[in-house]
């Protein structure tokens, strides 16, 4: 399944920033914009809460044939039949995620050094999740940014599909499609913003464009 995915825009949900609105209608409008992947991604919730939510996120995706990933819960992306899971450098290791979803799901690793990188890759990672790019207030343990010179080291570091994520927004999409990035991945940009319709459309143009100068230049 991962060969065919359009990683260009991909959509990582967070309750705490939606402004009041409820998860199904960001990720609707997201969707509606541009929006190719979508990922759950909520620490603070009860189980029972989660698999509630992932259950009626993973409907509308169905729906609208996009690929929903499950950060960190394996338990829960098993229990709703997500794509797939999204696994941090503390969190289940690679391989173990791996043997325990089987070959047709999708399996993302958080990457912040290309030795990492490379290592997920080995363990049977199908993209990695570059990051932190820039500074970003939504996850506050996160490493030092890598910038989009240590992004360029990362993407030639696998021969996977790598997604940026860390403060991207309409200003750096771009530049980080020309440093290797297969994709961009937005948390506040989208869930925050006020027209997320609008927002997805805006970032999805923006990676669109970037990609279609990679393949005019080579």
């Amino acid at each position: 399944m991962a060969e065919r995915i359009d990683w260009s825009l991909y959509l990582v949900t967070d309750s705490g920033l939606s402004r009041g609105r409820s998860l199904i209608e960001i990720v609707e409008a997201a969707i509606a914009g541009g929006v190719t992947v979508v990922q759950y991604r909520e620490k603070g919730a009860t189980t029972r809460r989660m698999v509630e939510e992932a259950l009626g996120l993973r409907e509308l995706c169905r729906r609208r044939g996009i690929p929903f990933i499950v950060n960190d819960r394996l338990d829960v992306a098993l229990a709703v039949e997500a794509d797939g899971i999204h696994v941090g450098q503390d969190d289940l290791p690679a391989s173990l995620a791996r043997r325990l979803i089987g070959r047709e799901r999708i399996l993302g690793v958080s990457a912040e050094t290309p030795e990492r990188a490379a290592r997920a890759e080995a363990e049977g990672a199908d993209y990695i999740g570059a990051s932190p790019i820039f500074a970003t207030p939504t996850k506050s343990d996160a490493p030092p940014p890598m910038g989009i010179a240590g992004l360029r080291l990362l993407s030639k570091a696998v021969a996977i599909p790598v997604v940026a994520i860390g403060g991207i927004n309409r200003d750096n999409a771009a530049s980080l499609i020309a440093a290797g990035a297969t994709g961009v991945a937005a948390v506040s940009a989208l869930v925050s913003a006020e027209d997320v319709e609008s927002a997805a459309r805006t970032l999805y143009a923006l990676v669109a464009e970037a990609k279609g100068k990679m393949t005019d230049d080579h």
